[in-house]
């Protein structure tokens, strides 16, 4: 049986991929922050399911912004199951507002949970997966991640930053075995919207003047399309995921667009030619362009 490690299982897009590899059959561990405390009751939750159905999900500790943490968590995994076979970061959240108004305390928060959160677990797995010259990492990010959204600037920078890690850390492990996939949620209510804070530079939120209430209104108008029939499920984002997980080693695509694109399916089909020919042509380094079958 093979396992998953899940970052930010405790609602949205890592909940739903618990239970739904879980149900194909693989050995899930579901990480989250304050296990005992605030997401008590969603640890709760995800066992009383896994019992009714007979579901191999274990509920682990794991704060993707402390280092401790993850090291403890991906110990605790290791001892147990001697490896690692799938690893999805999935934990983040999201900055929606005046992106001047944000403070540099504010933009680093936000790249500590969606970027080196990223990194803290990463480099915690990797080394397990490389000595098995097999795995897969799934990052998802975002829209986003390749597209620039007004008001979502702080958001959108941490997330090309993840999507840029991810495209260098495919070819860096290719030879040992180990692939990394993006997958891109589109717009989905999973709250993820509501999740970050205020800005803290009022000063500068007020310069704004009515151009400050934007945000707000584009939030509502998201709110309001989630409430309608063309909304589109999050089971999409879990179950790209799950296809991810299932496909045949060494044949796991670079990025999946789950849901809305906003035309970002045309645009990664533009970009990956010249992304491959600057490491086929320009570095003369084609060997990191396929998977090692080991």
């Amino acid at each position: 049986m093979k396992n998953v490690v899940i970052t930010g299982s405790s609602s949205g897009f890592g909940y739903l991929s618990a239970l739904t590899l879980a149900r194909k059959g693989y050995k899930v561990w579901a990480t989250m922050r304050n296990v005992e405390s605030k997401n008590s009751l969603k640890k709760e939750e995800l066992l009383k399911i896994a019992q009714q159905e007979n579901l191999k999900i274990s509920v682990v500790e794991m704060d993707v912004n402390l280092d401790d943490s993850v090291s403890e968590a991906i110990q605790i995994i290791v001892d147990e199951d001697g490896r690692i076979d799938h690893l999805i970061n999935n934990a983040g959240y999201m900055f929606v507002g005046i992106t001047e108004a944000y403070s540099v305390e504010q933009a680093k928060d936000q790249f500590e949970t969606n970027f080196f959160g990223i990194l803290r677990t990463t480099k915690a797995v990797a080394p397990y997966m490389r000595k098995q010259k097999e795995g897969l990492i799934i990052n998802v990010t975002s829209l986003a991640g390749r597209l620039a959204f007004p008001y979502f600037g702080i958001y959108c920078a941490s997330k090309h930053a993840v999507e840029a890690y991810s495209q260098a850390l495919r070819y860096e492990l290719a030879p040992f075995g180990v692939e990394v996939s993006v997958v891109e949620p589109g717009p989905f209510g999973t709250n993820l919207l509501f999740t970050g804070p205020a800005e803290e530079d009022q000063g500068v939120f007020n310069e704004y003047g009515d151009h400050k209430e934007t945000p707000h209104a584009m939030l509502k108008n998201f709110e309001g399309f989630f409430e309608t029939e063309d909304a589109p499920d999050p089971q999409l984002v879990a179950d790209d995921i799950t296809g991810l997980v299932e496909a045949a080693h060494g044949k796991r695509v670079e990025r999946i667009v789950s849901g809305i694109d906003y035309g970002l399916v045309d645009y990664n089909d533009k970009v990956a030619p010249i992304q491959n020919s600057l490491i086929k042509d320009t570095l003369q380094m084609e060997h990191l362009l396929k998977i090692a079958q080991n």
